[in-house]
């Protein structure tokens, strides 16, 4: 018999299958049309299930931002990429752990890091893809697209055991609406050209230009020279991404399952989904609150606690009970799967499959027994 939602505790991430599989489906066709590599970023689902579903559309690899992905995604996918910067002993140690048949990039921003990447490499018998990372806006990571790119080129180019694979770029300063982006796009093309053509007056032409993020990823095709895409949010989509318009409402995949669990102040009613479910993380684009109800978007949760979502039903008729289900999409779905171990697949109001969030965390801590302290001897 099949299980019905009403069966859950709460609260608890549900996916509708239905819509997933329709996003997984355009994304791969929006990246053939294009003649885009698609290596789809894990963060948001954290599922080898899902990365297995993504590799059956057709794409070339996956990008992952820790270790424990890394390592999770392994299983199922010889050709990743870290789009972090390989930077520490413990990380890189890691790394090399990584199968051999796994064909590894990483992306660099700095030289300072290429001898001990080189030594981790060498040790571990390996050579590594590494793409230069440049800053085109984000102002978090990336060396400028310019004298400072290519020089870092070089710098890879001339490290044993690495190989200048191309450039990557994140373009997560473009917040606006999908079709208010073209300004940001010819100034992403500008930038672009200017590298491209720099590289290849050094001997450095980039096999691959790599660019990232959701937002953008439906008008990527547009920045002159890009050859990869690494969309992540798509697969499950949130309130953000529907508010700046990179999908429709009805292509919100992932909800939070959440109950009703008081009516007692008047003017609103809370739910057993806080901050621990939630997370709190504003919304990008127009709206306030931290999640909205899928069935009525007009309700958001407007305060939350540990485990209590407080939603304002002041601006609309609908008048929740005490014991009502609620889903709830939330601002940021990445940050909200990793709050779980499990998630629901549901077709309609019944279960029709699980799978866990197996690369959420950070992985089990090694600790080496010759590092730990020692009792001082008595004299």
């Amino acid at each position: 018999m099949a299980t019905h939602l009403e069966t859950l505790e709460t609260p608890v991430p549900i996916v509708d299958l239905d819509r997933l599989t329709h996003n997984l489906d355009r994304m791969a066709a929006y990246a053939t049309l294009h003649d885009l590599r698609l290596r789809p970023h894990v963060k948001t689902h954290k599922a080898p299930r899902i990365a297995t579903e993504q590799l059956q559309r057709g794409a070339v690899g996956l990008t992952c931002a820790t270790t424990q992905e890394l390592e999770t995604m392994a299983d199922v996918c010889d050709d990743l990429l870290l789009a972090y910067p390989p930077v520490g002993a413990a990380r890189l140690e890691r790394l090399m752990r990584l199968p051999s048949s796994v064909r590894l990039t990483v992306a660099v921003d700095s030289a300072d890091c290429l001898p001990a990447l080189s030594m981790a490499a060498r040790l571990a018998r390996r050579e590594l893809e590494v793409y230069v990372e440049v800053d085109v806006g984000m102002q978090r990571v990336g060396v400028a697209p310019s004298h400072a790119a290519v020089s870092l080129a070089k710098a890879v180019r001339d490290t044993e055991a690495l190989r200048f694979a191309g450039v990557t770029f994140y373009p997560g300063h473009v917040r606006e609406a999908v079709g208010e982006q073209g300004s940001a796009i010819a100034a992403l093309s500008t930038a672009l050209n200017a590298l491209q053509e720099s590289l290849l007056d050094a001997g450095l032409p980039p096999r691959v230009i790599s660019g990232g993020s959701t937002p953008l990823a439906w008008r990527i095709h547009e920045v002159a020279g890009v050859t990869e895409v690494r969309p992540g949010t798509y697969v499950y989509n949130d309130r953000t991404t529907a508010a700046i318009q990179a999908c429709d409402w009805d292509d919100c995949a992932l909800t939070v399952l959440a109950t009703v669990v008081s009516t007692a102040v008047p003017g609103q009613c809370v739910v057993d989904a806080g901050t621990k479910a939630l997370a709190r993380e504003p919304l990008r684009g127009e709206g306030d609150g931290y999640a909205a109800v899928l069935d009525h978007p007009e309700v958001v949760v407007t305060r939350m606690s540990e485990e209590h979502g407080i939603l304002d039903l002041s601006h609309t008729d609908w008048q929740p009970r005490v014991g009502d289900r609620v889903r709830l999409v939330p601002n940021h779905v990445c940050i909200v799967v990793q709050q779980f171990d499990t998630v629901v697949g549901v077709r309609g109001d019944y279960v029709e499959t699980t799978w866990p969030v197996a690369a959420r965390g950070r992985g089990a801590i090694v600790l080496d027994e010759d590092s730990k302290p020692r009792r001082p001897r008595m004299a």
